[in-house]
């Protein structure tokens, strides 16, 4: 059977203002379309989701790497995953300062091991000692961010007020050539989050999961909510259970509500090239690329 390589990405389910809806879609837009020139040139799902999470990171539309939301004392954390399905091998790392790019950190140590899982100083270290750059922590702050955060600190605006506030964490799901899948999840975390806080994003099987025996999946929204049914994995198990990756991810987003009482989003791929992409917030910017072609969305 031939496959098509297909690619999937997401910038994050939240309450999206009006004049920020172009630069979110033209985002996702161009994740996608980075992700999939690496696909058709052979590239692995890994490498794929990898460039287009990079992008993403380095855009400061969105919730992750440069742009990130601040913490409750005015900083940036990051926090980030990648899952191979062939192997099962992961990448993650939380609570990192300076680290412009925790996406490739988080593939580093999957791929140089001997730990799956570093946080905070422990994986700026890890970075520093394998040659990877470290950046000014100041360098990921953009006025946008700083003007929310003075304003939650007087009680008012977005931080304070919405409870589908800024919270544009990114994802991507890839099935390659030779049909394996990968996941990748990375954010800044929930605004005003306490200093040290990790949500969901980064822990395997919640912000992101893959498995070539079902699916790969990637997850944005309520991170406290979203960990507690273990998101992605449950996702990815309906698939393997002859689920259609949409409804997978409608059924786990309504157990989500049912359970928890949280909100969220869900961008799901089987290893047949079947596409799930689902939120229950009143925006989730996303875009997919299959045979060339670009759909975009929010």
């Amino acid at each position: 059977m031939e496959i098509r390589p297909i690619i999937v990405v997401h910038g994050g389910a939240w309450n999206i203002p009006p004049e920020e809806h172009p630069p979110h879609i033209e985002g996702c837009r161009r994740a996608a379309l980075r992700g999939w020139e690496v696909l058709v040139s052979g590239g692995s799902a890994l490498d794929a989701v990898e460039a287009a999470v990079r992008l993403m990171e380095d855009d400061p539309t969105f919730d992750a790497g440069k742009g990130s939301c601040l913490n409750a004392v005015g900083e940036v954390e990051l926090d980030a995953i990648v899952m191979d399905g062939e192997t099962l091998r992961m990448g993650a790392v939380a609570a990192v300062r300076r680290v412009a790019n925790p996406v490739s950190l988080a593939r580093l140590l999957m791929e140089k091991g001997p730990h799956t899982f570093l946080v905070g100083s422990g994986a700026e270290e890890y970075a520093r000692y394998h040659g990877f750059p470290l950046i000014d922590p100041r360098e990921l702050i953009v006025d946008r961010e700083r003007e929310r955060w003075e304003a939650w600190r007087n009680g008012q605006g977005m931080y304070a007020t919405n409870l589908f506030g800024p919270q544009g964490t990114v994802g991507a799901v890839a099935l390659d050539l030779r049909g394996n899948l990968a996941a990748a999840t990375s954010t800044g975390g929930r605004p005003g989050k306490w200093p040290g806080r990790v949500g969901d994003s980064p822990l395997v099987g919640c912000g992101a999961y893959a498995d070539n025996m079902t699916a790969a999946a990637s997850a944005t929204g309520d991170g406290e909510a979203l960990m507690r049914i273990v998101a992605t994995k449950s996702a990815c198990d309906l698939v393997g259970q002859g689920v259609h990756p949409q409804e997978a991810a409608r059924r786990v987003l309504a157990l989500l509500e049912a359970r928890t009482g949280g909100y969220g989003g869900l961008i799901l791929l089987d290893r047949e090239g079947r596409v799930g992409i689902a939120h229950t917030t009143p925006h989730m910017a996303w875009a997919m690329v299959r045979d060339g072609v670009v759909q975009a969305g929010i």
